[in-house]
This record gives structure tokens, C-alpha cells and sequence, in this order.
């Protein structure tokens, strides 16, 4: 029978970094520590906290009972290949061959969460997604990129709520922002943080010419845990309409929906998922503390970075990251990390996955040239 010494050692070696970058033993000891705090009796008086220790002793029960599952499977697998061997026992062999292939797939999947280093990577995301050059074509892409990313975050189990679009002259939409939930959503979103070009047969030209779109995807980590960040009032547009979607009489006939401009920065954050203007406004206010904060942190890091001499792994939101051309070939490529695809359609439709875990594996590797 096949001898599979060599494969289970490599999934061996693989478990054991598994148990590095999951950091088991802490998670084992955090994971006691937040048993405790969810039985207590007096956890929902605090509702904002009640959730945060419940989200994070669901983070650390998944990462210890996976880590638990893949090494019962790889002792079960190694115990089996021993003793088909030492019978010469060859109907085995197509077991084992399954459970190290399913290893390899799972452990495939689990080492994404090892380039994972960011502060806030584990965070939901917050994204605006703006038409830029190209006109109606601009805006129609605008439009392809917001149905991208829903169909991703859809297939990975993400929640979406889509918070306010603003439709486009005549077609697509001028922008739209949404906020992805889940976990690791900012980390692998933040791959997408750019300028999305699009080279194609425009729909809109009545002589079928080529047609070059861009549109900008901006990219913020939603922190609950945000230092009070001073906002004048004189420095806000707020502006109220009526909110659209799903809701009823009530949003029809009120304006309760709440769009604010922080002049200063040109961010603008709305919000309408609640019933009144108040409440709108105060969501609508966390958000744009939260932007701020978090644009505050990147520039203290781009200022680190140059004053040690590097240069940052992460391109700007406003370079150009990656085109996508229908004519007069077929192809995706990211221009930081080199990866491409042929398959358009498919990364129109959210597949892409490969893009974003290229991303993080070329920041990594970046990252460690310049350190």
C-alpha cells in the first residue's frame, strides 16, 4: 500500500504551527476566564458589554474546538496508517488517502487566519464604494463592484447591510456604503481598499467602443472600542431624507434618514435603520468617530513608516489596485501582488478570495523584507 509517512508528518508540522498562530494555550486560558463572565448572572445589565464578552467566548470556543478537531483527526488518521501498514492491510488506503486530503484542505483555510496581524483585522467593515472616472460607465461599475461584494460576503457567511446608495444619472449608482459583519470582514476587505478599473465594451455607446471606468472602494474597521474623537459641529454638514428600503408606511413618509459631511476630511456617513431622526444621527455620529479614528491610526502608522525609511506594504485608497478587462481579452490582475485570473465573470460574481489572501501573504512578506 501507499506509504503516507511523509504526507501525515507535513500535516504534523502544519497542526503544530496551527497551534502557534491560534495562540491555544492562551485562547485555552481566556476561554476559562470567559466561561465565567457569560454565567454570570448580572452579564445583560450591561447590554453592550454583555455582547462583546459573548462574541468573544464564541471567537475563542471556535478556534480551540477547531484546533481540537483537526488534531483528534490527524492522531486518528497516523493510527490508522500504522496499522494498515504494519497488516499490509491495502483496503485502508483509500481512508487515509481522504483524511489527509480533507486535512490539507481545512489547514488550507485555517492559515489565512495566520496573516492576519492587524489590530482591527478581526473587526466588521465598514465600505463606500464611489463611481469615479468614466461617467455612466463609472457608475454601472460602481454598481458590478457593490453586487460583487455582497455575493462574496454572502457565500462566506457574512452579514450585509447595505446603509445608503445614492442611484446614478442614468444608470449604476453614484456611491453606496455598507458595513460587511463578521468575523475577520476588515482584514480580508482591506485587501480592496483602491482604485477598481474596468476596461470594456461599453453597454452605453451606441458605436460599441472600448470603455475605460474606474471606481474607489474605501475601506474602515467598525471599533467598539473607540477614544472619544473631537468633532466640531461647525465642521459637519447634516442634511435628512426620507429613508428607502424595507420598512413600510413610516419610511415613506418621514425623513428620518440622516446623511453628515465632516467638511474637513470630505467623509460622509449615513444612516437610516432607525425609525427616528435622533436616533439615526447618534448612529450615523458613532460611525464617522469611528472613521476618524481609524484614519487617525493609519496616518500615525504612514508616519512611522517614513520616518524609519520604509515604504508602507498598504497602497493608498486612491492608487490603482487591480483591472479587470472583458475586451479585448479576458482577465483580473491585482498590479500589487501579480496575481491574475481569466475567469471575469466569476470574480464579478465574488470570487474573490484568492485576490484578497494574495494580498495579505505579499503585505507579509513586505512587511518582513523591511523589518
Amino acid at each position: 500500500m501507499r506509504d503516507f509517512t511523509d504526507d501525515l508528518k507535513e500535516l504534523r508540522r502544519r497542526v503544530d504551527e496551527a497551534h502557534g498562530y491560534l495562540k491555544i494555550d492562551e485562547t485555552r486560558a481566556r476561554l476559562k476566564e470567559l466561561e465565567a463572565e457569560v454565567q454570570r448572572p448580572d452579564l445583560w445589565d450591561d447590554q453592550d458589554r454583555a455582547k462583546h464578552v459573548n462574541a468573544a467566548y464564541a471567537r475563542a470556543r471556535d478556534d480551540v474546538a477547531t484546533f481540537e478537531s483537526l488534531l483528534l483527526e490527524l492522531d486518528d488518521a497516523e493510527v490508522l496508517h500504522e496499522l494498515a501498514r504494519d497488516e499490509g492491510d491495502e483496503s485502508q488506503e483509500p481512508e487515509i488517502a481522504e483524511a489527509v486530503e480533507v486535512l490539507g484542505r481545512r489547514l488550507d483555510e485555517l492559515e489565512l487566519r495566520s496573516l492576519f496581524t492587524g489590530a482591527h483585522d478581526e473587526a466588521d467593515a465598514i465600505c463606500r464604494i464611489n463611481a469615479k472616472d468614466g461617467g455612466v460607465d463609472a457608475q454601472d461599475w460602481a454598481e458590478i463592484l457593490l453586487r460583487m461584494y455582497t455575493r462574496w460576503a454572502e457565500r462566506r457567511g457574512f452579514e450585509v447591510e447595505v446603509d445608503d446608495v445614492s442611484e446614478g444619472t442614468e444608470a449604476g449608482i453614484l456611491s453606496a456604503e455598507l458595513t460587511i459583519k463578521g468575523r475577520y470582514a476588515y482584514g480580508l476587505m482591506s485587501a480592496e481598499r483602491g482604485t477598481h478599473r474596468l476596461v470594456r465594451i461599453s453597454p452605453f455607446d451606441s458605436q460599441a467602443r472600448r470603455q475605460t471606468s474606474f471606481a474607489a472602494v474605501e475601506v474602515w474597521p467598525s471599533m467598539d472600542d473607540v477614544a472619544d474623537v473631537a468633532i466640531d459641529d461647525k465642521d459637519l454638514r447634516v442634511d435628512t431624507y426620507r429613508s428607502s428600503g424595507a420598512g413600510g408606511q413610516h419610511v415613506n413618509k418621514t425623513s428620518s434618514a440622516i446623511r453628515i459631511t465632516h467638511l474637513p476630511t470630505g467623509i460622509v456617513v449615513t444612516c437610516q435603520d432607525e425609525r427616528s431622526q435622533l436616533q439615526n444621527r447618534a448612529k450615523a455620529m458613532q460611525k464617522l468617530q469611528v472613521i476618524l479614528a481609524a484614519k487617525a491610526e493609519e496616518e500615525r502608522e504612514e508616519e512611522l513608516a517614513r520616518i524609519a525609511g520604509g515604504k508602507q506594504a498598504q497602497v493608498g485608497w486612491g492608487s490603482q489596485i487591480r483591472s479587470y478587462v472583458l475586451q479585448p481579452y479576458q482577465m483580473v490582475k491585482d498590479l500589487r501582488t501579480e496575481y491574475e485570473v481569466g475567469n471575469v465573470a466569476g470574480v464579478l460574481d465574488g470570487d474573490v478570495d484568492e485576490f484578497m489572501e494574495a494580498f495579505l501573504r505579499w503585505k507579509r512578506r513586505s512587511t518582513l523584507d523591511e523589518g
